[in-house]
């Protein structure tokens, strides 16, 4: 079993964040997408998390369920008006199987990177095939890796400077490896998180869901459906089984 970097700790303040993931408006649009491509049927979100994406779904009639490894997490999304009524299995979503055959399957900021190897995010579109029905769609949202705004040689880009918080990617460009080290301030001292990610390219997707029986079928800049550029910072991408 992986390892579960978000326990208690993380999930008790994991709602207060600041970070834009929560303005009402992105939420929406995340789930005027989602809703759009469940098509009335049955929607599995991997990384369910507290609920941030999948109570405002279920909301909208869509039958959700969930795969998370964190109970901590979990436990946060049950606490809330209708988080006890979405079914949640908890395991490592690269490998877990839950019962039914869904339309849609999704994975959302950036939560493919906490799969910290390519043979588990290889598992993981294989997991998510067998999961879907024929037609079925698999969405990814994710971040574009920054390698453009690293110097030549170095490892370290700041992504968040405050007087209470600070954050530092670390990466190693040799495997594909990023270590996310996060210091906040607690009684008069910095507290020190650090988190491990893969970040991965939009053409090693493609070529993961095609091992998977599944063809790319859109990728946009954002949720509003906005041109994929050289310039995007992440990408939405849609893949369907074939």
């Amino acid at each position: 079993m992986p390892t579960d970097y978000f326990g208690e700790e993380v999930a008790a303040r994991y709602d207060e964040t600041s970070d834009d993931m929560f303005e009402a408006a992105v939420v929406e649009a995340t789930t005027d997408f989602l809703a759009e491509l469940a098509g009335g049927g049955m929607a599995l979100e991997l990384g369910i998390g507290t609920g941030r994406i999948a109570l405002p779904l279920a909301e909208r009639g869509v039958a959700v369920s969930g795969i998370d490894l964190s109970e901590a997490m979990v436990a946060r999304m049950r606490a809330k008006p209708g988080g006890d009524r979405i079914p949640v299995t908890v395991g490592d979503f690269a490998t877990t199987r839950v019962g039914g055959e869904f339309s849609l399957a999704y994975l959302v900021y950036n939560t493919i990177n906490n799969l910290t190897t390519q043979d588990e995010q290889v598992a993981c579109f294989e997991n998510v095939a067998a999961h879907l029905r024929h037609g079925g769609a698999f969405v990814i949202e994710v971040g574009v890796p920054s390698l453009q705004r690293l110097p030549f040689g170095e490892t370290i880009r700041p992504f968040h400077v405050s007087e209470r918080r600070l954050g530092f990617d670390e990466f190693d460009v040799v495997n594909q490896g990023l270590v996310s080290h996060h210091f906040r301030a607690e009684d008069g001292k910095f507290e020190k998180r650090s988190i491990p990610f893969r970040y991965v390219w939009p053409a090693e997707l493609d070529l993961m869901a095609r091992l998977a029986g599944m063809t790319l079928r859109e990728r946009y800049g954002g949720w509003m459906r906005e041109p994929f550029t050289r310039v995007s910072t992440k990408h939405v991408s849609v893949w369907e089984k074939n």
